[in-house]
Order: C-alpha cells, then sequence, then structure tokens
C-alpha cells in the first residue's frame, strides 16, 4: 500500500521501553499498588493531566511522595518515574533515515515533561544528531495539551500538516491508540513487537 506520510509513535516503537522496571521501581519505594495507579491502558487524572502538560513535573512528582516511603527525595521519584525508559536501536534511527527520503515523518507520543529530556539523552548516546534531524515534526502531548487516543489529536496533526488520513500510515503499540486513529480515517498498523517495524516497510 503506497502512503503519503508516516506517524510514527516512540515508546515501544522507536525507543525501547520496559513499564515493569517503573512499576518495580516505585514498589521498591514504597508504592505497594503502583500497578493499580498507573498502567499502560488507564491512567488516573494525575497521570494524564501530567501528559497533557496541565500540571508541572514538580506537582507530579510532590502528588506521589505521600504515597512512598519517608524520606525519599524528588530525585529518587524522578529516576523511578524515567526507569522504564530504555535504549534507542541504533538501526532504528537507519530506519528513519531511509523513511524520511520517502515520506515526511512524524513522531506522535504520549509523553511528559520528565520523560521527554529522559528520551532525549538516549537518542544522544547513539546520535549526534538531535530528534529533530529524524523528523518532519515531533509532537509531544505534554506541549500540545491533548493526548492519544481522542480523535482531536490526530486530526489536530493531520491539519496541521495537510494530510489525507486515508493516505497516512500511523504506528503504534498501543491498540487503543490504533483504533483512536482509525475513527479519524488513519491508516493504523498495531505494532505487537518493536522489531515488526522493519517488515511493514520492506
Amino acid at each position: 500500500m503506497a502512503y503519503d506520510a508516516v506517524i510514527l509513535d516512540l515508546g515501544g516503537v522507536i525507543i525501547n521501553l520496559d513499564y515493569n522496571k517503573t512499576i518495580h521501581a516505585f514498589e521498591a519505594l514504597g508504592m505497594k499498588d503502583f500497578n493499580t495507579v498507573y498502567s499502560q491502558a488507564a491512567q488516573t487524572n494525575l497521570f494524564d493531566n501530567f501528559e497533557t502538560g496541565q500540571v508541572s513535573a514538580q506537582h507530579f512528582v510532590n502528588s506521589l511522595l505521600p504515597h512512598l516511603k519517608q524520606g525519599t527525595t524528588p530525585n529518587k521519584v524522578v529516576h523511578a518515574w524515567n526507569a522504564m525508559i530504555l535504549d534507542v536501536p541504533l538501526k532504528k534511527l537507519a530506519l528513519l533515515e531511509t523513511l524520511k527520503d520517502r515520506y515526511p515523518v512524524f513522531l506522535l507520543s504520549n509523553t511528559n515533561e520528565l520523560h521527554v529530556p529522559a528520551v532525549r539523552r538516549e537518542f544522544a548516546k547513539v546520535t549526534d544528531l538531535p530528534m529533530e534531524h529524524f523528523f518532519t515534526q515531533l509532537y509531544f502531548s505534554n506541549e500540545i495539551k491533548m493526548r492519544k487516543p481522542n480523535a482531536e489529536i490526530f486530526e489536530f496533526v493531520c491539519k496541521e500538516n495537510h494530510l489525507n488520513p486515508a493516505k497516512t500510515l500511523f504506528v503504534d503499540d498501543s491498540i487503543q491508540h490504533i483504533e483512536g486513529a482509525k475513527s479519524i480515517g488513519l491508516i493504523a498498523e498495531h505494532l505487537k513487537n518493536p522489531e515488526d517495524l522493519y517488515q511493514l516497510f520492506s
């Protein structure tokens, strides 16, 4: 199938993630119910608001501290929160370079004020080039005040870049985001394994 443009998720598509590392890190800090407070599919208002830039990193951290062991420092909270962020495979960057020659490539990520710098640090470990080099445009939920799977965020990206959803491929590892993308007519591929990304463009 021919596409005119590609929109890619970040975590689990470009950068490797392990949500369990953050869960275990918070459990080690005394939050025994973190798995019920936060999950990839369903979030409490605190996490949702943090991802849409409605609360600051300081507010986010301070809201978690009462649930943790006495004496837990804000830095430990940040470290635990960022524990899920792993590495950026070099071959993913090579794929992005190839895709850029074929399509406009957009990044669309549900993320937050603490994860963005952490992700940029991981990119910097494997390339001297900024993230912006690999994409036509970066869209972070906390900056544009919208998040997936809401239709409005997909409509926003398409309208701003004059994209025809019927000719635009969206790739994400979360099924609810795929459904949101399909609701506005995007061609959506659910990436169940990060390695499958290469097959989509082979």
